[in-house]
């Protein structure tokens, strides 16, 4: 067992126990210790909130904890001598460790989480199970992250690897008793005619009891390119941990978080306990490279593998804070533009026709620049109209947020925002839209002195779109505005612009039974209130999950914000790693009781 990773014991928000990040392990749950040393006064019989009577254990007559009496005194009272891990008191070292877990139990069972006796008392199974398998998980995660599953680059070695990478996850699946379907989805014609087979999508299924709530997790074995020449410290498919980092690509994006899934099944299965939910699984090969032929699968499969589903779970982002969790509500949408200027298709010999031509790169040049000012605000008229306004809500829930804006500045390795505030920030990751441009094509970018003028370049940029945008609406302007910026350069060149991307943003209810069983869950294991975010990013399956199977959709992310997906150097920490398979545990449980409740008369 790692160091600092121990017994799952979980802070509980309705009781006088804290945790301090001082009182934790580096990787475990929140370690217990009282708010008070006093002693606690009977006040009458407990009511309220604690463990029903019927389970046989009398109540405490503390109002302050509200648990079952142990051992003729209270939780608060055997507390103080054992949850810190410092002084077993007058009970010994024995009859305090039994404690410790007992005052676990307690606290699962009592106001923080809904969970029943029972129910908390297979949850810590399953936490012990998983700390002490942790080296396993950490093995298995080092198996998936050598297989060098690329789907950016088209060539026949590495889908070559992308199939091998689905048939180790089909394996994993089958180890824990699912029904495995490989679903074919024929060829990719590539742009020079290239053909190649794409990898099958998993879709998986664990249980089929109707009395229970059915889950369904979302994830994608494939990963963006990676080479330690360009710029890794390590060998990017060779998991190395430092300093309790996993380094390694798609150990955050999205490897780690699916094993993560795994494992709380497997942990469940290897105890020979039923799984609190039915689980199903789909996990496809194709999401770095815009998630080919997904859509249309989805479509085809909403009557079928998707009938039943409650909810769809994505574990596909970040945390906001390297120490706080999340959860996610919202997703930017994304136009993607490009814009070509073109005066022929061969290059010109600078000192033979410099000066005497309208240059394609200079007409780009001006494009570009008109597209924001030096505030990042975007210049493009009628832009902003259709974006929703902001409400008080929604400022009060960026107050709130985990950021130390000083750590995210130093980690990102940037000298100075745009913004000094962590709401101006927020607001501008999330709920406004912004403009990046990605690059130029056709240009001289290699090293050395090549004195051309390029006879043809091609602009790339995009929006993040909010709600509620219209990409369509959007498509319009842009091409106004580039056509009006080109029209004043009275050049003789030709202009060309193409909108080859448009996706909607997504935004969920947080009021959904599926957030409530997260908030819970995160809860039990990190012994916090997550942040309520969004992500500025654009993930298009939610809002295909959203609109064609008419499912909700929770964002459940494990990785930190320094994890670095798609960058150098991508990690995840083994403490998000093994806590995140916790997570999941916790989850499915939290879910079977929200479900059990729903369907109780009143």
């Amino acid at each position: 067992m790692a160091a600092g990773i121990g017994d799952p014991l979980t802070a509980n928000a309705n009781t006088a126990v804290t945790a301090s990040s001082q009182e934790r392990g580096q990787g475990g749950t929140a370690l217990l210790t009282p708010s008070s040393q006093a002693p606690c006064r009977d006040e009458g019989p407990a009511t309220g909130r604690g463990l029903p009577p019927a389970q046989g254990k009398s109540m405490c007559p503390c109002r302050l904890c509200l648990s079952p009496a142990v051992l003729g005194t209270c939780a608060h009272a055997l507390v103080q001598g054992t949850a810190r891990g410092l002084e077993p008191g007058p009970m010994g070292p024995k009859l305090g460790r039994t404690v410790r877990s007992l005052l676990a139990l307690l606290l699962l069972s009592g106001g923080m989480s809904s969970l029943s006796w029972s129910q908390a008392r297979l949850l810590e199974k399953v936490f012990r199970y998983v700390d002490l398998h942790q080296d396993e998980f950490v093995q298995r995660l080092r198996a998936w992250v050598a297989i060098e599953s690329d789907s950016v680059q088209p060539v026949p070695r590495l889908r070559q690897e992308l199939f091998r990478m689905v048939a180790l996850a089909a394996e994993e699946l089958r180890g824990l008793g699912a029904s495995v379907d490989l679903v074919g989805l024929g060829s990719q014609q590539l742009p020079d005619g290239q053909t190649l087979p794409l990898p099958p999508i998993i879709l998986a299924e664990l249980g089929n009891e109707p009395e229970k709530p059915t889950v369904c997790f979302y994830g994608h074995l494939d990963v963006q390119p990676a080479a330690q020449t360009s710029g890794w410290l390590t060998d990017p498919y060779t998991l190395t941990e430092v300093d309790g980092k996993l380094y390694g690509r798609g150990a955050t994006d999205n490897k780690g978080p699916v094993l993560a899934w795994i494992n709380a099944v497997g942990a469940f299965r290897a105890l020979g306990q039923d799984l609190p939910v039915n689980i199903k699984f789909i996990l496809e090969g194709m999401e770095e490279a815009g998630s080919v032929a997904l859509e249309e699968l989805v479509e085809r499969e909403k009557d079928g593998f998707f009938a039943g589903v409650d909810c769809i779970v994505i574990s596909d982002n970040l945390w906001v804070s390297q120490r706080r969790p999340a959860l996610i509500y919202g997703t930017r949408g994304n136009c993607y533009f490009s814009v070509e200027v073109r005066c022929r298709d061969q290059d010109f010999h600078s000192g033979t026709f410099g000066g005497i031509l309208h240059e394609p790169m200079a007409d780009l040049v001006a494009l570009l620049g008109s597209l924001t000012d030096s505030s990042g605000r975007i210049l493009i008229p009628g832009i902003y109209d259709h974006v929703a306004p902001v409400t008080e809500e929604e400022r009060d829930m960026c107050r709130t947020v985990d950021l130390d804006l000083e750590e995210y500045r130093k980690s990102s390795q940037v000298k100075k925002f745009l913004f000094d505030t962590n709401e101006e920030i927020l607001m501008h990751l999330w709920r406004y839209p912004s403009l990046s441009i990605h690059g130029i094509e056709g240009a001289f970018d290699e090293p050395g002195t090549k004195t051309v003028i390029p006879g043809r370049v091609t602009g790339k940029f995009s929006i993040r779109l909010v709600p509620h945008m219209n990409i369509s609406v959007v498509e319009k302007q842009v091409k106004q505005h580039l056509q009006s910026i080109f029209a004043q350069r009275n050049s003789s060149n030709q202009m060309a612009v193409s909108m080859v991307l448009g996706l909607h943003p997504w935004i969920a209810n947080v009021k959904d039974h599926q957030y409530l069983a997260a908030e819970r869950a995160i809860k039990t294991v990190f012994g916090t209130e997550p942040d309520m975010i969004r992500d500025g990013s654009t993930i298009p399956i939610a809002k295909t999950f959203q609109d064609i199977i008419q499912k909700s959709v929770l964002m459940l992310p494990l990785g930190a914000v320094d994890d670095g997906e798609h960058s150098q150097n991508e990690k995840i920490n083994r403490r998000n790693y093994i806590e995140g398979s916790k997570l999941f545990a916790a989850f499915f449980l939290e879910m079977a009781q929200l479900h059990e409740m729903a369907g109780t008369p009143a």
